[in-house]
């Protein structure tokens, strides 16, 4: 490759590997935000009256448990209710943080930035360490701006700053004053901050707050998942849509149960919300930096912005997250490893896969016969052109699928339609009709048809089928046959991957779910033939 190509590529894997442990973070982020803002929610129980206290772990985690159970049933009817007690959460924080306010006006001076440069100079390496609890007050943001492309620019700009932003402003300036007129209140200032008579109800609000918190990461976790398994970073999983309106509302059973049990191994293990502050900070500011970096990409890319203008802006925000990631990483050993080790798993699954899938494409590949030569030399041979259709899945779109080889080596019949059908994942979430179907007559009755769908869209082969008629290609489902490949996996000293890789890329194949669950095939009219393929 020359030189120029051969960087490219290198900084495109990069890039990969930075998105891909960026997506890893994601995951730690969806198993510690439950347990850290339920947690710290029910902790108000022990401020009302100490007789909670020794029950605030199994309170936590029966509310936890609650909420992954009523996964599988959708949140259609509960999402209704978000935005309103939403809406209700921020008024209330801010109104009690209004309330501080009045009692202690010369909090109001904290506005000035000077205080925080006096405090860095004053301070040095302490201020440099209490950054990492500093931040912990403007964690959510990150899951704000991560709905941007749900709702658009401009209800998220009126959320954050007519709703979010004043009444977290108001919230903290409160308790600043609270601990202004007395210090000890820093043992728990939100919930000190409200009269006695209303720490009931705000514990209540501040679970119901934590849950629809925690919702939206569990979410994301699910939409992540989907789009790994269809961009082919992840093995094929059950994913079950709980709304026939909204594409969107998906239930991932094997995610939901896996962060159902990292959270409370982490409740249990750090048995408060402020030991788990620091692996919540590390999850944030980790995938706040690589972000900033994929914006400064998106700026000069996508938006052809100079270099002159990007950069500037991209290093003020990168300063600021790496001047946060670094005081949150002094807390590595009290829990920031959490996150750290639970990115290193899900990034080692997904590039184990990855590659794992394109050395199993190579070696099929090698060993595929040209569709020309099949066709000129093995369908003569055939005994008989029995009626109907056989559809042959296969993932490369060239050569000849060896169920179809192994087909006619054992049953020497060819079916009178034969088509070849290719499922494409596209880099972009959704793909038009008009692009959806390629479908090619490659003569003797053998058409090649490549679908090509979005990576937030579910593959559907029968649907496929039936747009096939409007290319050319009319196919009954009822007459149909689906033939799939089905390898057997066997780790070798082969050029590719590590033993061990191939081992557990081995295990993920033979876990994955059904290829005829996951692209909807009639299961009574699929028929599977193995391969042995030496890895």
């Amino acid at each position: 490759l020359p030189k120029s190509r051969s960087g490219g590529k290198r900084s495109l894997a990069v890039l990969v590997a930075l998105g891909l442990f960026g997506s890893a973070l994601l995951y730690g982020d969806g198993i510690i935000t439950p347990a850290v803002t339920v947690l710290s929610a029910v902790e108000g129980l022990k401020v009302a009256t100490p007789l909670f206290e020794p029950y605030i772990l199994v309170i936590a985690a029966a509310i936890l448990v609650a909420l992954f159970v009523v996964q599988s049933h959708g949140t259609a009817r509960i999402g209704k209710v978000f935005g309103p007690v939403i809406l209700l959460w921020f008024v209330v924080i801010g109104l009690l943080g209004f309330l501080g306010v009045l009692n202690e006006p010369r909090v109001l001076t904290a506005l000035d930035p000077r205080h925080a440069v006096d405090f860095f100079r004053v301070n040095s390496w302490q201020g440099f360490i209490v950054l990492g609890s500093v931040f912990l007050v403007v964690t959510g943001g990150e899951a704000l701006y991560a709905d941007l492309g749900h709702f658009g620019r401009r209800p998220i700009q009126l959320g954050w700053f007519c709703v979010a932003l004043p009444g977290l402003t108001l919230q903290y300036l409160g308790q600043g004053a609270l601990l202004l007129k007395d210090p000890t209140a820093a043992a728990n200032p939100f919930y000190l901050l409200a009269p006695a008579w209303a720490l009931y109800p705000l514990v209540g609000l501040a679970t119901a707050a934590a849950i629809i918190a925690s919702q939206a990461m569990i979410t994301g976790a699910y939409s992540l998942t989907q789009q790994a398994i269809q961009l082919g970073y992840l093995p094929r999983l059950t994913v079950k849509h709980t709304s026939a309106q909204a594409i969107g509302q998906i239930y991932v059973p094997f995610v939901n149960w896996a962060l159902l049990i990292g959270t409370l191994y982490l409740v249990f293990e750090f048995q408060s919300s402020s030991r788990l502050a620091a692996a919540y900070g590390i999850a944030v500011t980790g995938t706040m930096g690589i972000t900033t970096v994929f914006t400064y990409i998106v700026m000069r890319r996508r938006w052809r912005w100079s270099r002159w203008i990007a950069l500037p802006l991209a290093g003020v925000f990168l300063v600021v997250d790496l001047a946060f990631f670094g005081a949150n990483a002094l807390k590595i050993l009290d829990g920031g490893w959490v996150p750290l080790a639970l990115a290193a798993v899900v990034y080692t699954l997904m590039t184990t896969w990855k590659e794992g899938r394109r050395i199993l494409a190579e070696r099929l590949s090698a060993r595929s016969t040209p569709l020309e030569r099949f066709m000129e030399e093995s369908l003569p041979a055939a005994r008989a052109r029995i009626p109907g259709v056989a559809v042959f899945m296969t993932a490369v779109p060239r050569g000849t699928p060896s169920a179809l080889v192994l087909n006619m080596t054992h049953n020497m019949v060819v079916h009178e339609t034969v088509v070849i059908l290719t499922m494409q994942t596209d880099e972009s979430p959704h793909v038009s009709a008009d692009e959806r179907l390629e479908v090619t007559a490659c003569g003797k009755g053998i058409h090649r048809v490549v679908a090509r769908f979005g990576f937030m869209e579910a593959p559907d082969v029968p649907a496929i089928l039936r747009q096939c008629s409007a290319n050319g290609l009319p196919i009954e489902i009822s007459q149909t046959t689906f033939f799939l490949g089905r390898e057997t996996l066997i780790a070798t000293n082969k050029p590719g991957m590590a033993i061990w890789r191939e081992h557990l890329f081995a295990f993920m194949t033979r876990n994955a779910q059904r290829a005829t669950d996951y692209f909807q095939i009639p299961a009574e009219k699929a028929v599977e033939l193995g391969a042995v393929v030496e890895m």
